[in-house]
């Protein structure tokens, strides 16, 4: 695990008469290691299945297997511990990446092949807001790359990405994703790859 502090997690609700309440304060119930990448820690804060987002005293949507995209029509937040890249790490190919995406409940969001520049080259087709917390990352493209510090902010717009963590430290980021579907002209484009 990492020296990061754990992730307190405050949820409000309503009371039977109204009022603004406290209905959960303290450690996040779903923190995942990812086996196939030792060191990276998926922080599950909350997420929403539909937009508008339904207001209610629901149960925790964080309960459950650990999925990578948003819900079909909703969010998701979390924080993701991303430990420095290492030589054995690159070179252990797509099987290795298509078990980590597996166990973070989305398989065929691995893009990897041969020629890709990074083995964790993915996409998904949702808007993704990711701010770095404490660290550096670097951000992977098909073609670029850009590197990214504490309070750096990378709107993933259903492209073909990669984190590479070359600092040689952990790095803590923090995402919010929301569900979308390509545009027409977009989709076709993607199509010819």
């Amino acid at each position: 695990m990492t020296n990061f502090p754990p992730i307190t997690r405050i949820v409000t609700g309503h009371s039977k008469d109204g009022r603004s309440i406290l209905t959960e304060v303290g450690k996040l119930p779903t923190v995942v290691e990812v086996a196939a990448i030792p060191g990276t820690v998926f922080h599950e804060v909350w997420s929403t299945a539909e937009s508008p987002a339904r207001v209610a005293n629901d149960e925790d949507p964080t309960l459950g297997p650990l999925v990578l995209p948003p819900p079909q029509g909703g969010t998701r937040i979390r924080f993701v511990d991303i430990p420095p890249d290492t030589e054995d790490f690159l070179k252990s190919g797509a099987k290795q990446m298509s078990e980590a995406f597996e166990q973070i409940g989305d398989k065929a969001a691995s893009t990897v092949k041969e020629s890709s520049p990074h083995p964790l080259m993915h996409r998904t087709e949702s808007i993704d807001y990711g701010i770095v917390i404490e660290g550096e990352m670097t951000l992977v493209l098909d073609d670029g790359e850009a590197l990214l510090k504490p309070g750096s902010v990378v709107i993933q717009r259903g492209t073909n990405h990669a984190w590479a963590n070359r600092s040689g430290k952990m790095c803590r980021m923090l995402f919010v994703l929301v569900s979308g579907t390509y545009d027409p002209a977009v989709a076709a484009s993607l199509a010819k790859q």
